[in-house]
């Protein structure tokens, strides 16, 4: 699907994100990296959730879209104590994230919520299709002019384990993003999708971009193996999507971030178009912080 450098995205990349709504770089993560990755969440399985599937679950009473289990969920990676926090770290100022959400969500982009892992095991179920814009949200809009994407919302999901044809997991209506005519009941519930949802194969260590006025959701997963996904929710500098009651890193996450780089905390901050925030630049291989606009 991207067939550009890793570190720096391309004219046929934008051109695909903004046709499709999504886009998967391939290859972002070393074998190593997802081996890390990995590792830490395999620590920390005691911490790991079962959502409960009462009143429909997530596939909102969807006969397509039902399982026999809920979707697992683990979060709190970023305060985890060393070594096992690190490659969640890493993640948040990857150079392949900052030089793609530079470019479609604007510079001084931020980290609205997350990250968040998803797992799964066969016969989990599946999520609802949602977004769309529906109802419209101006946390979330997209509006392309003058070459220049303005994407408010952008999920980030990095892949630690393989994603086959037809395994299920993330699915997508391409070009959904920039539709303007209400999403029929039965592409929502996968029912009737009308030839529609795609569900894109990855491998471990490819990352996934979406903007969340895309359709989108999950299939039951059908996969032999676990599904791990996990899951940054960035936002334009502007744009609020889960309002905090902090500004600052230290009052919305704790005293552990005084122990992150500058282009680590940058990130971090609370929503609003705010004076001074540090930027971030990728020049390849690294990040660093260029400017306080």
């Amino acid at each position: 699907m991207s067939q550009g450098g890793p570190f720096v995205m391309t004219d046929e990349e934008k051109y695909y994100f903004d046709l499709r709504g999504y886009l998967v770089v391939r290859g972002a993560l070393s074998a190593g990296q997802v081996r890390a990755c990995n590792d830490a969440v395999d620590h920390y399985a005691d911490s790991i959730r079962t959502r409960a599937t009462d009143g429909g679950g997530l596939a909102r009473g969807s006969a397509a879209l039902a399982g026999g289990s809920g979707r697992r969920e683990l979060t709190g990676m970023l305060g985890w104590p060393a070594p096992y926090r690190q490659p969640f770290r890493d993640l948040l100022v990857h150079p392949v994230v900052v030089s793609r959400l530079n470019e479609i969500c604007g510079r001084g982009f931020r980290l609205d919520h997350g990250p968040l892992l998803i797992g799964a095991a066969a016969g989990t179920e599946g999520h609802l299709l949602h977004g769309a814009g529906e109802p419209f949200s101006p946390a979330n809009w997209y509006h392309h002019q003058n070459s220049v994407i303005s994407c408010r919302g952008v999920t980030v999901a990095w892949q630690l384990t393989d994603v086959g044809e037809g395994d299920g997991g993330f699915a997508v209506v391409p070009g959904s993003h920039k539709s303007r005519e209400p999403t029929p009941r039965g592409v929502r519930t996968v029912e009737d999708d009308m030839g529609l949802v795609v569900q894109p194969a990855m491998a471990a260590g490819d990352v996934l971009f979406f903007a969340e006025t895309a359709t989108h959701g999950t299939l039951p997963w059908k996969g032999r193996g676990e599904r791990r996904s996990v899951l940054y929710k960035y936002a334009e500098r502007g744009a609020a999507r889960a309002v905090g009651r902090h500004f600052r890193p230290r009052d919305r996450y704790g005293e552990w971030t005084e122990e992150l780089t500058e282009a680590e905390r940058a990130l971090m901050y609370g929503p609003g178009v705010h004076g001074r925030m540090p930027l971030l630049e990728s020049d390849g291989a690294n990040v660093r912080v260029v400017d306080r606009g």
